[in-house]
């Protein structure tokens, strides 16, 4: 299941409306013949994905440079000096959000698909809930081209790219990957972020990246433009 038109594609904005909804939700229970169960499983899933996005994913992001220099200073460091191990402890959850199983957006989707069908679903509740979103037309799918970025966080590359707002006509992102043999197929997303479990090589080297959108398993558009990043 692709992200939905009406949902955001940055973080800290996907944070807000996690918020709005499961905020609003248990008002509208009623009118939309909802269950408690419905109405209660997605607003836990909801205020455990904006404890996930943004407390412990921004946490974790900011320890990944401090183990990268651990690591570093136990290979080039000074010797004789005391070395500790750097820990990561996560932020803790605010009172009443606990972990659920994976997939919790995917539930909260298709809660909304079910939301929308409701005989008591009128344009004014979608617009309170935010579920719905502005159409766009069709891209030109002979030029159309991704934007990827890359960054070593720690020791996996993470990649990120945006769908442009044509998510509802794209189908996945094709990832390809030189690590000085030649492109080779890394990966196909329907997300935005994708983690490079490849361990990094012991010795100094650059890997390159390139991205390119699918429409039912074919290639559309060109090739984003390569970035390359240092690692080992």
């Amino acid at each position: 299941m692709k992200l939905q038109v009406y949902y955001p594609t940055r973080a800290s904005e996907q944070t807000m409306w996690l918020g709005n909804f499961c905020n609003k939700l248990a008002a509208y229970q009623a009118t939309l013949g909802l269950s408690a169960e419905q109405v209660a499983g997605a607003i836990a899933d909801a205020r455990w994905l904006i404890y996930v996005l943004g407390s412990w994913l921004p946490a974790a992001r900011s320890f990944a440079p401090a183990c990268t220099a651990t690591a570093l200073a136990a290979q080039l460091g000074e010797e004789g000096l005391p070395l500790v191990l750097t820990t990561f402890t996560p932020p803790v959850p605010p009172a009443g959000v606990v972990a659920v199983s994976p997939g919790a957006l995917y539930r909260i989707f298709a809660l909304v698909g079910v939301i929308k069908l409701a005989a008591g679903y009128t344009a004014a509740i979608g617009v309170d809930l935010d579920i719905v979103g502005t159409k766009k037309g069709a891209p030109d799918f002979a030029t159309i081209q991704p934007s990827l970025a890359a960054t070593v966080q720690g020791d996996r590359v993470t990649l990120s790219w945006s769908w442009h707002g044509y998510g509802t006509v794209l189908d996945l992102l094709e990832l390809q990957v030189d690590r000085g043999s030649g492109w080779e197929h890394l990966a196909a997303s329907t997300m935005q972020e994708y983690t490079d479990k490849t361990p990094l090589p012991a010795t100094f080297t650059r890997w390159r990246y390139r991205a390119i959108y699918l429409v039912a398993d074919a290639q559309v558009g060109v090739w984003s433009a390569v970035v390359a990043v240092a690692v080992g």
